[in-house]
């Protein structure tokens, strides 16, 4: 009678345990490869969230800059330019009164300079009046007003200081009449240039 063996293939238990072990290795691998990934990950929309933040900023930057209009710059163009021929101007004012001052030039010479400036910021002041800012411009429309006003009253101080040159005082009058012409003219060279500024800065 034969012996009947209970356990004929006693090495298949350890098969079922490597499966096992290697089972748990895999899953542990797995394991450790998605946390290296999750951290991957989140480095990565990091760096997202700052591209988009910078974007957003550069757009933000992009749409706040404002530009201005065709005819807005068409008239700073001018009154720059009118500004630089009142500056001009001014020195000849200038130069022929210091002349007068220092005997260079006779009287009549003075007189007829004198007269020529009155000729010279009348014009001025006609081209320099119109046409103006465009009229959608309200505060351009304030600023050309308080610049006429000075353009007129520079006017207005070549023909006393011609009065001044034939008073029969020491000078005084002229030399009233020229300090009022600086002060207006500087005024004009000013608003020109905060109207300019107001503009271009905004």
């Amino acid at each position: 009678m034969e012996t009947f063996n209970t356990d004929p293939k006693p090495g298949r238990l350890i098969l079922p345990l490597v499966l096992i072990g290697m089972i748990a290795t895999t899953y542990t691998f797995i394991n450790r490869v998605a946390e290296n990934n999750d951290l991957e990950i989140m480095e990565e929309t990091v760096t997202d969230e700052t591209i988009i933040e910078e974007t957003i900023v550069e757009e933000t930057t992009t749409s706040t800059t404002t530009t201005i209009p065709e005819n807005v710059i068409q008239y700073l163009e001018e009154i720059t330019g009118e500004k630089i021929q009142a500056i001009e101007l001014g020195k000849k004012v200038l130069e022929t009164n210091q002349r007068w001052d220092d005997k260079i030039t006779t009287y009549q010479e003075a007189q007829l300079e004198f007269e020529e400036f009155i000729n010279d910021f009348e014009n001025f002041a006609v081209v320099f009046t119109s046409p103006g800012p465009p009229s959608t411009e309200p505060g351009l429309l304030s600023s050309h007003d308080e610049l006429t006003i000075l353009v007129n009253l520079i006017s207005e101080d070549t023909k006393e200081l011609l009065e001044g040159l034939t008073a029969p005082d020491t000078g005084e009058r002229r030399q009233a009449a020229l300090q009022s012409f600086n002060n207006n003219l500087d005024l004009f060279i000013e608003l020109i240039e905060q109207t300019i500024a107001s503009v271009t800065s905004s």
